[in-house]
């Protein structure tokens, strides 16, 4: 039976999503604790959460294109073993 291989240790997973959360809080706090008019702490609620959402997709990007261009590697070098082979 196959065993289903994760990418990431647990370790890493509970480091990634631990300061993720760690640092939604201190936003969080740093919001509540502004001494500032309403729109401006939602203005710079709005720019962190913009912020932390274009992350996630510039690295989801990134991630994707990079196995694209192994996967693109891989399948035109196997074609190439043929064509010498022949």
């Amino acid at each position: 039976m196959k065993r289903k291989a994760y990418r990431n240790s647990p370790a890493f997973v509970m480091l990634a999503w631990g300061s993720f959360l760690a640092f939604l809080a201190l936003t969080i706090i740093g919001l509540a604790t502004l001494k500032e008019p309403l729109m401006v702490k939602g203005y710079y609620l709005m720019g962190s959460i913009g912020l932390i959402s274009s992350a996630f997709t510039v690295a989801k990007v990134v991630r994707d294109n990079q196995e694209d261009e192994e996967r693109y590697n891989q399948m035109f070098r196997a074609k190439d073993v043929e064509n010498i082979e022949e």
